[in-house]
């Protein structure tokens, strides 16, 4: 019977046999409805590499010169969270937590082949299977089709930002269904459908849940032609450690045991990476950013990472500004109709992004540019105005949490944990999660990144970059990176190996040990992988001869292939 039925029968068993209104109302409350028996609808939000530290209210150093007002409504008039993490900092591997409350090893989506079976695409079928209408709108970016969902319109793989192309449901097969928005930006049309499934294809009589989402600002970014000149003449602020990679930061897996291997870990703004950079990247495809008739040998290293950066920053803020503004729509129209205040409205990314930070860009790091994600909540039924939470939060937890408040079951199969409570009440729970898990698998592709894994506390972060594919080839050197997010919150500074934070050291060592096992990340998926984590786990003056070892011969393997012209990125052997 559906959800709506179920609770009018509570109602009237209740009201009519023991006349207790307080039992019914929290009886109805814990099935995520009011008393009225209007389960909330829930819009899903999620923009594509939106950090945190662009977004106006969480206050980092674009706040006042690129506002965005109509997201920082949500944390005015709802809630706000600091310490909200994805489990795995790349586009598919993060949607497949989202969708079914399971980490990566789990749900099987480890990297950007990564796939979600419509029978495990929970989320959306346990909403169904509650009442609620369901569709799903814009990046999707998980091969399989949305099968679970009523509706859906979809951007094939990445999809384009101009003249956008769409996936959609009918008689031919998977993937051959199409409608295009010729002469549109991305971001307008995606709220262009979705505005459209709300006006012509809702059911008034149901409760909906729309999972919303951009594709913007995804890199290469490309905004709408009526921003180019949205801060044109603003120096963009840049982040101290563009400039100063002190020499505390990283460890020899991203330094060599000498900083040899600096040039060739992470892709970077300035010419510091020969392989990729923005420097190298960036002037053709946007030379309106650049001098006249640019040649980067005209000018310093420090005015090319300075024009690089800004060209850098001014698209991905424009790419930012035409999503709040198409919010401003969205938001609109749900006043308008009288739907705003009986809708839970969510705004987050899918990963953080690094925006200079380090001298990186992209994302996959657990650094934390890159690993925090913005999580915003608007519900006035339920979430009091301005409340802010540190609690540690994933984005395994998110699928439950929905679930919840529509009053829908919860699988077994879901690792993820609600945090309902936290949103009702701003109280975290003596027994919540202490610590985020974190897992990179696509060992030095694309961007250089080697492969770890790793947790975060409210106080700390320990890395482990154990530096080898899924079949324990490639090596890069596996090493130990400790930040004291209190102290150092820029993570500018490895504590690995300093006296005075040994115990902090070992007791993390001892958690993540045990948090691995907790998840179900116990090595079995990739035993020749996990050979390796096991090796290098205990620090030795062994394994360190060891790592410096691997770190030349990666140096020598690196070298030879930009000798040979091959600039493309080694593809991390996959699943």
């Amino acid at each position: 019977m559906p959800l709506i039925g179920d609770i009018m029968l509570l109602r009237t068993f209740f009201f009519c046999h023991f006349h207790y209104p307080v039992i019914v109302f929290f009886i109805l409350t814990s099935l995520g409805v009011t008393a009225q028996g209007q389960p909330p609808n829930i819009i899903y939000i999620m923009s594509d590499d939106h950090a945190a530290h662009a977004i106006s209210a969480y206050g980092g150093r674009l706040s006042k010169i690129a506002p965005t007002p109509n997201i920082d409504r949500l944390a005015q008039e709802g809630a706000l969270f600091q310490n909200v993490f994805c489990t795995n900092s790349i586009c598919s591997p993060s949607r497949a937590c989202v969708l079914t409350g399971q980490y990566n090893h789990v749900n099987g989506a480890f990297d950007l082949s990564g796939r979600v079976k419509p029978e495990n695409q929970t989320l959306a079928r346990e909403m169904g299977r509650a009442g609620y209408q369901t569709a799903m709108v814009g990046k999707w970016h998980l091969k399989e089709e949305p099968q679970a969902f009523d509706y859906y319109c979809v951007l094939p793989g990445q999809g384009k930002y101009h003249d956008p192309e769409f996936r959609v449901q009918g008689e031919k097969p998977w993937g051959k269904n199409t409608i295009s928005r010729p002469g549109m930006h991305v971001t307008d049309a995606i709220t262009d459908i979705s505005l459209e499934w709300l006006k012509e294809k809702r059911d008034p009589n149901k409760p909906f849940f729309l999972m919303h989402h951009y594709k913007a600002p995804h890199d290469y970014f490309d905004n709408a032609a009526r921003y180019e000149s949205y801060l044109a003449d603003v120096a963009i602020p840049e982040p101290d450690t563009l400039w100063h990679r002190d020499e505390a930061f990283g460890s020899i897996a991203t330094r060599g045991g000498h900083d040899e291997l600096v040039p060739h870990i992470g892709t970077s703004i300035g010419s510091r990476n020969p392989r990729r950079s923005y420097l190298r990247d960036l002037p053709a495809r946007y030379p309106a950013e650049f001098p006249r008739n640019f040649d980067p040998q005209n000018f310093s290293d420090e005015e090319n990472t300075r024009l690089a950066y800004n060209a850098y920053l001014k698209k991905f803020l424009r790419c930012v500004k035409g999503i709040d503004d198409n919010l401003g729509r969205l938001f609109a129209y749900l006043e308008k109709e009288d739907l705003l205040e009986n809708t839970m409205i969510i705004y987050t990314a899918d990963q953080g992004f690094m925006l200079g930070e380090h001298d990186y860009q992209d994302k996959r790091w657990m650094y934390e540019e890159s690993q925090r994600m913005p999580f915003l909540v608007r519900y006035p039924k339920s979430v009091q105005a301005g409340l802010r939470s540190d609690a540690i939060i994933e984005n395994v937890d998110f699928a439950p949490t929905m679930l919840d408040f529509a009053g829908a079951k919860i699988p077994d199969t879901v690792q993820g944990k609600s945090f309902r409570s936290i949103l009702e009440s701003g109280v975290e729970p003596d027994d919540w999660k202490k610590a985020a898990y974190y897992r990179y698998w696509m060992h030095m592709a694309h961007h250089d990144n080697p492969a770890h894994v790793g947790l975060r506390t409210k106080t700390h972060k320990m890395i482990f970059f154990y530096g080898c594919n899924y079949d324990g080839g490639y090596r890069t050197p596996p090493g130990w990176e400790l930040y004291d997010l209190i102290n150092d919150p820029h993570e500018t500074t490895n504590l690995i190996g300093n006296p005075k934070h040994r115990s902090v050291e070992k007791q993390l060592k001892e958690q993540l040990a045990k948090l691995r096992n907790e998840v179900g990340d116990d090595g079995h998926h990739y035993p020749e992988c996990e050979k390796v984590i096991q090796e290098f786990w205990e620090s030795s003056e062994k394994n360190h001869k060891k790592a410096e070892k691997i770190a030349q011969e990666f140096l020598s393997r690196r070298l030879g292939e930009l000798k040979d012209g091959n600039r493309s990125p080694r593809t991390s052997q996959g699943p």
